[in-house]
């Protein structure tokens, strides 16, 4: 067995990972359905967007470095990339939370095909990012403690949920800034 820590341990670490999984999706609805309006502070945060959709972009790219450096054998290059994409997607989290906090959801105003399009990448994103805490937590957590049996097998789904979840929300966001006000 590959397992660098005890047990319990471990047991106790995928248990707080579970209740994280099912925590962060849960805060981050409760604070999109509260009323707007200042969360910490009078905050301009009509940046946020272009901010995220930034952190998202560099993430999708940490992600496919990190996939290569891993396919050729560059494995502290792959754990810095992997890491990297988790920092990001973490600051992406944060960022997201306080723009939703703040300001009033944008409107999509695309008509025709093209909305059907913009929804269904929206939906798929929004559903995948809630699955995806739970996979990149996992795999994370497998990588840093080198149960790297686990890390592969867990690492098969998180990178292409992953990797989806950071492209549809760039997408996401080029299809509907033209409808920001600032």
């Amino acid at each position: 067995m590959d397992e660098s820590i005890d047990g319990k341990k471990n047991n106790t670490y995928l248990t707080i990972i579970g209740l994280l999984s099912v925590l962060v999706p849960v805060l981050v609805a409760v604070l999109l359905f509260k009323p707007k309006g200042s969360f910490l502070f009078d905050l301009n945060v009509s940046f946020l967007p272009h901010f995220n959709g930034v952190l998202n972009s560099a993430t999708a790219i940490c992600l496919v470095l990190g996939y290569y450096f891993i396919k050729t054998q560059k494995r502290n290059l792959h754990k810095t990339m992997m890491l990297t994409a988790f920092v990001l997607s973490t600051m992406f989290l944060v960022s997201y939370v306080i723009y939703h906090a703040n300001a009033e959801s944008t409107k999509y105003m695309g008509e025709g095909f093209i909305r059907k399009v913009y929804y269904f990448l929206l939906i798929s994103h929004i559903l995948l990012s809630i699955v995806v805490v739970y996979f990149v937590l996992k795999s994370v957590y497998f990588g840093l403690t080198k149960q790297y049996a686990k890390h592969r097998k867990i690492s098969r789904w998180t990178f292409p949920i992953w990797l989806y979840v950071a492209v549809s929300g760039v997408i996401v966001y080029l299809m509907i800034s033209p409808y920001y006000v600032n």
